[in-house]
């Protein structure tokens, strides 16, 4: 087998250079695919992500997984959130109706007006609004467990999530899959690559969902295209540059009310029942994103790195959603609301990356200065209903059609502009043969201001913040590692309060300690205890939930256990479990000391087994959720019930060109909700689904 050389991996995360010895472009391209002569086995030889560097798993202070493409092939992954399913401590959260991903890494959840935090290439492509990610143009998944403050500064201290694109390569690969499922589903999807010259590949993705679902009355359309180039520009400099364009329509949908605080017996609904007005038509989410990086080589272990990224996002729609359910237990008063938000994110960096021996002590050093400039445009008119003018529906029995009275009146008007600059260092030492450190700090300097057209309130906050991390590893023996690491984190909160005023930041402290284990050709094993105190998170406020309001100090406490690899020859094995307990340690009247995380269980975790090789494979999954609490208010014990589901994998290729796969998830149909955001908004759970993808490639 042969590995990455220093760079080339992370030229294809965006991240380093790609050393330009007197190999070709396409040879040095070539050489940063793992050659393995057989099945990939769900495993990562090298997390560029972790630390900006081609950082060994092994040699990190942390818990790290990636989910790289044969893993997401095998599963039938196309989204982020169904590929997030597959990792440990990892738990779906409110995803507004069906118009983002959201969750929570930990415990913690993303930025409540946004939905999940996630990087793309290393930048944050997760501030604004952007919809639901597609899996198409993604070449893996970097799960990076524990604060990343140090190197991306605004991150959730549970973890970060980088999504590494698929890169252009010189030697030509086209590929067409042809989906169809369940609910009238169909999918196409398309990669494309290849030379334009000697010095320039280019890549094109391309793919279009549309179709039903097993909610009433809903279709939803998804389109996403992303062309990218890589320039040879000299023997020590490249240039990449990616576009990513998406648009999402899809009705909003906040699920189904639990009857009396309760989502079974003679009175639940199907979890079928839509209960909002198909009059409303679909939301509409469109997003467009530029990255441009640029990496030049200056001898002797030194490299010079920079980049730079715009993404323009808008969500526009209108939506009938549950306001209060009245005693007779079927008579459901809604809401009727019109959203027009819009954002525009620049960021740029550069970094400086390099490599020295001093007193018998390696070090693998990184600096660099970053900045962004966020804006965000938040225009929401809301019809509250009364008793002259109910807007209700039975839930019982619905008949659509009910036409709001009275007109939308202006609830939210808002400008927010935020300014942040960083400037930030590494050192990743080798103390000794089987001794490793990791050493980090950034400081942030974050400047905001939101502007409330609506009550002409102008609020400013002007921010700083030095967040450090430190960690130690030690490896007994070449296939082992055992490691400890603490750090810091800073987040400033977007948005204001019920009151017009500004957030304090979020601030946080972790520690874990953890074992890894890496078999050759066989299992990376990663168990890892952690604990996480933060003060200031926000989480909606139950008194009105267009607003969000701090919770005071929360804490997270667990233990989580990630398996990948390969078992035997065609017997390939993805497994997680988690332990997590994540609750408030000091609340108020609103947010109670000692409740927990919504949406969060105690206990989760999956199994993925799958047995084959590249001409035939047949598979199955399970996946367990423990009991969770749904509500955010301070006198709700409402609970979501534990459920388990099942899945089928089978894949048959009678030669190099053609596949054909079929999956089968929630096999036994089990009724089960995914996420709530109040005892009247719950997400129910797809019921079974089939789907069959004919792929071809040449």
């Amino acid at each position: 087998m042969r590995t990455t050389p220093i760079g080339c991996l992370a030229l294809l995360a965006g991240t380093l250079p790609c050393p330009a010895p007197a190999q070709s472009v396409s040879d040095a391209v070539a050489d940063s695919v793992v050659v393995t002569g057989q099945r990939a086995a769900y495993r990562s030889l090298a997390v560029a992500g972790a630390t900006k560097t081609d950082a060994l798993p092994l040699d990190l202070p942390q818990s790290v997984r990636t989910l790289g493409t044969d893993l997401l092939k095998d599963a039938g992954v196309t989204t982020l959130s169904g590929a997030l399913d597959l990792a440990s401590g990892i738990a779906r959260q409110s995803d507004l109706g069906g118009l983002w991903d959201s969750y929570a890494m930990r415990g913690f959840t993303g930025d409540p007006n946004f939905g999940a935090d996630y990087l793309v290439n290393g930048f944050s492509a997760s501030r604004g609004y952007n919809g639901v990610r597609d899996a198409a143009g993604t070449q893996s998944i970097e799960i990076l467990k524990g604060p990343a403050s140090a190197l991306y500064g605004r991150g959730e201290p549970g973890g970060t999530v980088n999504i590494v694109t698929r890169k252009p390569r010189f030697a030509p690969q086209y590929g067409v899959d042809l989906s169809l499922a369940s609910f009238r589903t169909h999918r196409i999807a398309a990669d494309l690559t290849g030379p334009l010259s000697s010095t320039v590949a280019y890549r094109l993705n391309l793919a279009h969902q549309d179709g039903d679902s097993f909610r009433d009355l809903l279709h939803t359309e998804r389109t996403y295209a992303a062309p990218s180039f890589l320039w040879h520009a000299g023997d020590d400099t490249t240039v990449s540059y990616e576009i990513e364009a998406t648009r999402q329509r899809t009705p909003f949908d906040r699920g189904i009310p639990a009857i009396g605080g309760r989502l079974d017996g003679p009175s639940a609904l199907p979890v079928s029942r839509f209960l909002g007005e198909p009059a409303d038509g679909p939301m509409t989410v469109k997003s467009l994103g530029h990255q441009l990086f640029v990496q030049h080589g200056l001898g002797e272990g030194w490299s010079l790195q920079g980049g730079a990224s715009y993404r323009d996002s808008a969500l526009q729609g209108y939506s009938s959603e549950a306001n209060d359910l009245l005693a007779d237990g079927r008579t459901l008063r809604r809401q009727r609301r019109h959203r027009d938000f819009s954002a525009t994110d620049r960021s740029a960096r550069v970094e400086l990356l390099g490599s020295a021996s001093t007193w018998g002590v390696g070090h693998g050093l990184l600096f660099g200065m970053d900045g962004y400039r966020f804006d965000d445009t938040r225009v929401q008119m809301r019809r509250n209903p009364s008793a002259a003018n109910p807007y209700a529906i039975d839930i019982q029995n619905p008949v659509y059609g009910v036409a709001a009275a009275a007109p939308l009146a202006l609830s939210i008007d808002t400008v927010e502009h935020q300014r942040a600059q960083a400037l930030y260092a590494q050192d990743q030492l080798t103390l000794a043969p089987r001794w490793k450190a990791l050493v980090g700090v950034r400081f942030d300097r974050y400047r905001q201001t939101v502007i409330n057209h609506r009550t002409a309130a102008v609020n400013r906050q002007r921010l700083q913040a030095t967040s450090p991390r430190a960690g130690l590893v030690y490896q007994p023996t070449a296939s082992t590692s055992l490691y400890a690491s603490s750090a810091r984190g800073f987040r400033p909160n977007s948005g204001i309060g019920i009151d017009n005023a500004a957030f304090p930041a979020e601030a946080s402290r972790a520690h874990e300690v953890g074992a890894k284990l890496e078999t050759p050709g066989g299992i990376a094993a990663t168990l890892a205890l952690y604990r996480i105190d933060k003060k200031n998170v926000l989480t909606p406020n139950p008194a009105n939930t267009d607003f969000s309001l701090p919770a005071g100090e929360v804490a997270s406490k667990g233990l989580e256990l990630d398996l990948a690899g390969r078992l035997r020859r065609g017997l390939r094995l993805s497994a997680a479990y988690a332990y997590t307990d994540a609750r408030v340690t000091h609340g108020d009247n609103t947010i109670r000391t000692g409740s927990r995380f919504p949406n969060v269980p105690r206990h989760g975790g999956n199994l993925l087994l799958v047995a084959g090789d590249d001409g035939a494979s047949l598979g199955a999954g399970l996946t367990y959720v423990g009991e969770r609490f749904g509500d955010v208010a301070a006198s709700s014990d409402f609970r979501l019930p534990a459920y388990t589901t099942a899945r089928l994998l089978a894949a048959y290729a009678p030669d190099k060109h053609w596949r054909l796969a079929l999956n089968v998830d929630n096999l036994f149909d089990r009724r089960y909700f995914a996420s709530a955001y109040s005892q009247l908004w719950v997400a129910p759970g797809s019921t079974r689904t089939a789907s069959a993808t004919l792929s071809y490639s040449y």
